[in-house]
């Protein structure tokens, strides 16, 4: 998955001057990104704080690691009963 160019931080200080009254096509000129984005953004981190975002970020951390782990351990009884049924 491609990284974009800006930082959670970034995202919510931008939405932050949306919420202080600043037109959102100015906010885009300015900041050079689509409304897509702005509307995607705004989406996913409307009403989030920068601690609310480190949060959200550790979370979907833990949850891809846990996923991950579940994964090898399905692949490891699939294996196991392979061999024991060929016995």
């Amino acid at each position: 998955m491609q990284r974009g160019r800006f930082t959670e931080d970034q995202i919510i200080a931008v939405l932050r001057e949306h919420e202080a009254g600043v037109k959102t096509a100015d906010l885009c000129r300015k900041h050079g990104i689509s409304d897509a984005t702005f509307h995607t953004w705004k989406s996913k981190y409307g009403g989030l704080t920068v601690s609310d975002a480190a949060r959200l970020r550790a979370r979907e951390e833990e949850n891809r690691r846990l996923k991950k782990l579940l994964a090898e351990s399905m692949l490891n009884v699939s294996a196991l009963k392979d061999l024991l049924g060929k016995n």
